[in-house]
């Protein structure tokens, strides 16, 4: 695929095919982190950490406990003294 350097205010940008920008989930604003190597350019989307709101973090805990209450009740099942 090929692009080419265009003049963006003082700097110098590549615009990136929409197909591009839809398959990666890239969107203006979005950061992107360039390694150098001797080969050339990397360019990478930065994945920005997913932090809960209060509200689905509630309902994460919830459903963990849930799901751990569901396995102490199996322990228990598993002690009542009957063997395989």
């Amino acid at each position: 695929m090929k692009a080419k350097i265009i003049k963006i205010g003082n700097s110098r940008g590549i615009r990136l095919p929409k197909k591009l920008l839809n398959l990666y989930g890239l969107k203006e604003g979005s950061d992107m982190e360039i390694e150098q190597n001797r080969n050339g350019l990397f360019l990478r989307p930065i994945q920005q950490e997913y932090t809960l709101s209060w509200e689905a973090a509630y309902q994460q805990m919830a459903a963990e406990r849930e799901d751990s209450m569901e396995w102490e009740a199996w322990q228990t099942t598993d002690e009542d003294g009957i063997d395989d």
